[in-house]
């Protein structure tokens, strides 16, 4: 990237804003342009300032980062959200990934794997530590929803399609966005929309809701019961 990557740091700690903040100040291509204590702050000032990226830390008061990166998500769609937190846990992950994070971090974190994840999240893509792709993995295979391990073990899908666009039509059926689905799938957001091209031209879809009414008359996913 040839401008800096402008950076806003969300932690309720002010050691660690202001540990973040100098160890930031030294790494080349990166500008701190604020910090804050909490989540509501976050979402206020990432507004006003549009930065490329916030540093959101996830148990903070009044809001937290989880709530935090669901609102940036719709308020500033632009404005992606590393978590950065001493949470590693199967739980912690995926709420953040599914509220629209596109990177996780440790606390335990080094300056060269923060630089390398900002610059990864600033171009679109996503950076999750080794150590919490090992976490959200065993999420996912632990708990299979049953639709996708239903499109999953199909003798024959419609369409000509693959199982893993079949899975990722599901997805779309379920109302995830790309990031959610590049999350769920631990792929890069490109290949979900290399996927979801590809879906649509074999099931000659024009936007998301005609996918959406393919897989349910397909039978890949079911209605929900009607209320009594």
């Amino acid at each position: 990237m040839t401008q800096p990557i402008r950076v806003l740091l969300a932690d309720d700690q002010r050691v660690v804003r202001e540990g973040l903040a100098m160890l930031l100040s030294l790494l080349p291509g990166v500008d701190v342009v604020g910090s804050v204590a909490d989540g509501e702050e976050a979402v206020a000032l990432a507004r006003g300032l549009r930065p490329d990226v916030v540093l959101m830390d996830l148990r903070m008061p009044r809001c937290d980062g989880v709530q935090a990166t669901r609102r940036l998500r719709e308020q500033a769609p632009r404005v992606k959200v590393i978590v950065l937190t001493t949470y590693a846990d199967d739980k912690s992950v995926l709420d953040a990934l599914r509220a629209g994070a596109r990177g996780y971090l440790t606390k335990d974190a080094g300056a060269e794997e923060i630089r390398r994840a900002l610059e990864q999240v600033a171009s679109d893509q996503v950076a999750i530590d080794p150590a919490v792709q090992h976490h959200l993995v065993e999420a996912i295979t632990a708990s299979p929803q049953p639709a996708l391990t239903a499109a999953r073990s199909a003798a024959r899908l419609p369409g000509g399609l693959t199982p893993r666009e079949a899975e990722v039509l599901v997805l779309v059926a379920d109302g995830l966005s790309n990031t959610e689905i590049a999350a769920r799938l631990v792929v890069s957001e490109a290949t979900v929309k290399t996927h979801i091209s590809h879906l649509f031209t074999k099931i000659n879809a024009r936007d998301r809701a005609q996918a959406v009414g393919y897989a349910y008359q397909h039978g890949l996913v079911s209605p929900p019961p009607a209320e009594a």
